[in-house]
């Protein structure tokens, strides 16, 4: 018997292909009738920890707000639930972590985003996602 979807997770990071994958997000929540959580990770690398001051900090954090405002926006217009959220910490952990413990049904995530491009074909987060979560996960390109 297939899953019900009811809850679908799109993790976002203001890059062309986490875009996509809100669109796609989009178009499979309206043919399910289900809700959109969009989910921006702010990451501040270990390494960059020392450098980064409050006023880095607040800069990635309006970025971050940006981006959820620009999807709740493409939400109101596609006629979907939408649910903004913004948290901190590494990308893969954080989607991982909020998928399993929110009971999502699906997570549509882009193949690659705006990390380094030393991971051309699936990048570390999407690859971190589809190994670690327990639901579904739709990779867009």
């Amino acid at each position: 018997m297939a899953r019900k979807i009811e809850k679908i997770l799109a993790p976002l990071d203001g890059s062309p292909n986490s875009l996509r994958g809100l669109e796609n997000a989009f178009t499979l929540a309206k043919q399910f009738n289900a809700e959109v959580t969009g989910l921006y990770v702010v990451h501040i690398p270990a390494a960059a920890a020392i450098k980064f001051n409050s006023e880095m900090r607040k800069k990635e954090i309006k970025y971050a707000e940006s981006i959820i405002d620009e999807a709740t926006k493409m939400a109101a217009k596609n006629g979907v639930a939408f649910k903004p959220k913004i948290e901190t910490g590494d990308p893969g952990e954080k989607i991982t972590k909020t998928a399993n413990a929110g009971n999502f049904d699906l997570v549509v995530i882009g193949s690659r985003g705006r990390g380094s491009t030393k991971e051309i074909f699936l990048g570390s987060t999407s690859n971190h996602v589809l190994h670690k979560v327990n639901a579904p996960v739709v990779l867009v390109k």
